[in-house]
């Protein structure tokens, strides 16, 4: 069996790809050195572990030995995993956008050997079809053209180069935002929205969570109903329809039609943790109990089939595993879908039951199925998602699921890739210590803790302060970059705000001046997204779109809000204002770009208003008093216990909290920017 440098690799993906023919080589200076040594261009293929067309790319081209002659013979090939480098990836991806109109992954780029790219796409077939050059025939053709014009490729790429530069440096213009930016971003999320479906335009269809924490956070700032049925009806619709895994909890990536019935079958961590939240926030507001369900549903997952060990938690799971009916086939969906003969071998009497509410028949429930992947079987999904099912048909149906989930898990399970991501395991943090307060669950809590003391012990520099961004198979590595400093950060303070620990916001704190140091643009405002030491890219990018995951600039502004409205420090806050006045021209022009940005901006326009519960200890009266007062949604607010023992603590990180005096057992103070009035005390 043929072995590359990849064999050496702690990613996934990359070892993946470790026995392909093609001499693959991990992004960095030896790849590099090796291309302007022998006067080659690098062929760089960027993609990730649980990716269904990349693996399809994979075994069409990158296994072919014709392709790889052609491959070692006139490129220095170099495969990335762009969830350990999103750096390297959203360069490229720009490029790939701008000069094609589209991106994705499989991403294919061609490089100069001081890596300025000059062609580039997406999935390219072994032959001609599909309106898209073959792979094989693309490469002879890039080769030849490498070889006869060098001269004008290489201007190109300089060409192309500034091009981008032009595109990603910021507009010296900026602007106080206003509200207009809110309602104009309503505005047309209520012309897209799916009145019958629910969700945002036509298929296929993603969750998007940004928008969901928008909409819920205008709710709560103007009582806009419309914003909150907008949120309820599409995750009511998402956790009755195929895209929710109705046995083993969770949601697959997005779904190829538009009433969330038939999943792309990919499950991610980020998507999971976000949803966590929106269904835990949309339950505070409204009581319904199948957004409760639904947010347990999603909580159990989580613990049960992406947690490490350590506590920390895995990246995703893959939308393909091997056929059960012929485990030498791999394809999407087979761990997931079943046959109704299948169903009721297991279920028996129960059969006619579950199959009516679930949409199971005979030969199978999807229609569109032009590949025969789902060939008789079935998608389940709540057929009867509007009837109020008896109390003896919901213990039927319970008993069914769990039957059927202890039969699936004999199945041959989907690829999980065991990469450990910084910034995601901040969105899962931050989702547990958040639901754990919204749905009273001490175990979220515990959960939430553990896993950031994963990364305090093996991922954080105590004295410099620096993160790093990946861990895998035993190994921490890679600097952080802005997404993973923000969403840690993040997820520490909403650790402080669910634990009442200071240790947490005083690393908060120590993360954000970092981050400060490491990333922000003190000149046009707003943050790069790569360090200002990185050698190895052409171009710093500042990530700003609000998409499956929230930008790094959206969660960063947040987070030095936040710590201005806890610690008073004015840093914090001169450098928030900064970046959303950088980039408010931006969201004007398109107010759909950042939803999670737009709801910062709606913090920004909240008096800081402060509930403080000063006592010496945390016992059952105070955590009465805390539900109490956390019964209602307010997301702009802060509720917090300070101990006698956390508060010498505090008054070093946030004076004016620490400052408040216990007067009697218990004192519960009411403030607003900074001003209290007299504490009731018990």
């Amino acid at each position: 069996m043929h072995t590359n440098a990849l064999i050496d690799e702690k990613s996934p993906y990359l070892r993946q790809h470790a026995h392909n023919p093609v001499n693959w080589m991990p992004w960095g200076e030896t790849a590099f050195q090796k291309s302007r040594a022998e006067d080659k261009p690098i062929f760089l293929s960027i993609g990730y572990s649980t990716c269904h067309w990349c693996h399809v790319m994979a075994h069409e081209s990158f296994e072919d030995p014709a392709v790889a002659e052609v491959l070692n013979r006139e490129f220095v090939s170099i495969k990335l995993d762009r969830e350990e480098r999103p750096d390297v990836d959203r360069v490229y991806m720009l490029f790939v956008q701008a000069s094609t109109g589209g991106g994705g992954w499989p991403m294919s780029v061609w490089l100069t050997p001081d890596l300025k790219p000059f062609f580039g796409g997406t999935y390219f077939p072994p032959s001609s079809r599909f309106g898209r050059p073959g792979f094989r025939e693309l490469l002879e053709h890039i080769a030849g053209v490498w070889k006869a014009e060098r001269e004008r490729v290489v201007a190109s790429s300089e060409n192309v180069v500034g091009q981008l530069r032009g595109l990603t440096e910021a507009s010296r213009e900026s602007a106080a935002p206003d509200r207009e930016l809110l309602e104009s971003a309503f505005g047309q999320l209520r012309r897209n929205f799916d009145q019958r479906w629910g969700g945002f335009g036509s298929a296929p269809k993603f969750p998007r969570p940004v928008v969901f924490h928008f909409l819920l956070r205008e709710y709560a700032r103007t009582g806009n109903e419309e914003a909150l049925a907008m949120v309820t009806k599409t995750l009511a619709a998402m956790s009755a329809g195929g895209i929710h895994d109705h046995l083993g909890g969770g949601f697959h990536r997005y779904s190829v039609d538009e009433r969330w019935f038939v999943p792309h079958f990919e499950k991610m961590l980020y998507d999971e943790a976000q949803l966590l939240v929106a269904y835990a926030e949309a339950y505070r507001i409204t009581g319904d109990k199948k957004l409760v369900a639904a947010a347990r549903d999603i909580a159990s997952y989580m613990l049960r089939d992406l947690a490490d060990s350590s506590g920390a938690f895995y990246s995703a799971e893959d939308a393909d595993s091997p056929d059960p009916d012929d485990p030498s086939h791999s394809r999407e969906g087979a761990f997931y879908v079943w046959k109704k003969e299948e169903i009721a071998s297991l279920l028996g009497p129960d059969t006619d039951l579950f199959c009516r509410h679930y949409g199971v028949e005979e030969q199978g429930n999807v229609e569109q199925d032009p590949q025969g992947e789902f060939a008789g079987r079935n998608i389940l999904y709540e057929a009867s998602a509007l009837y109020e099912a008896s109390a003896g048909d919901s213990e039927a149906l319970d008993r069914a699921r769990k039957i059927l989930f202890e039969a699936r898990s004999k199945r041959p399970r989907p690829h999980l890739d065991r990469k450990i991501l910084t910034s995601w395991n901040g969105l899962a943090i931050s989702a547990l210590a958040r639901s754990s307060v919204l749905l009273g669950e001490k175990q979220y809590l515990e959960a939430a803790k553990r896993a950031a003391s994963f990364f305090l012990e093996r991922m954080y520099d105590t004295g410099s302060g620096d993160l790093l961004r990946r861990f895998c198979d035993g190994e921490a590595a890679i600097p952080g970059f802005l997404d993973d400093y923000a969403l840690f950060g993040t997820a520490l303070l909403d650790l402080f705000e669910a634990a009442f620990d200071p240790r947490y916001l005083q690393i908060a704190v120590t993360l954000a001046r970092r981050m400060l140091q490491l990333f922000e643009d003190r000149e046009s405002g707003g943050f790069f997204s790569s360090r200002k030491d990185s050698t190895s890219l052409v171009l710093r990018v500042k990530d700003d779109y609000d998409g499956a995951e929230p930008s790094g600039n959206s969660i960063a502004a947040d987070l030095l809000l936040r710590l201005a409205h806890i610690t008073g420090d004015d840093t914090f806050r001169s450098a928030a204002d900064r970046s959303l006045r950088a980039l408010a021209p931006k969201i004007k022009a398109q107010p759909l770009m950042a939803p999670r940005m737009l709801a910062v901006i709606g913090r920004s326009f909240t008096e800081p208003e402060q509930t403080i519960i000063r006592c010496e200890k945390i016992e059952p009266q105070v955590e009465e008093l805390l539900r109490e007062r956390r019964a209602a949604f307010a997301p702009y607010a802060l509720i917090l216990a300070i101990t006698d023992d956390s508060a010498p603590v505090l008054s070093r990180i946030a004076p004016f909290l620490g400052s408040l005096e216990r007067k009697g057992r218990i004192a519960i103070y009411h403030c607003k920017n900074f001003t209290c009035d007299l504490p009731q005390t018990l």
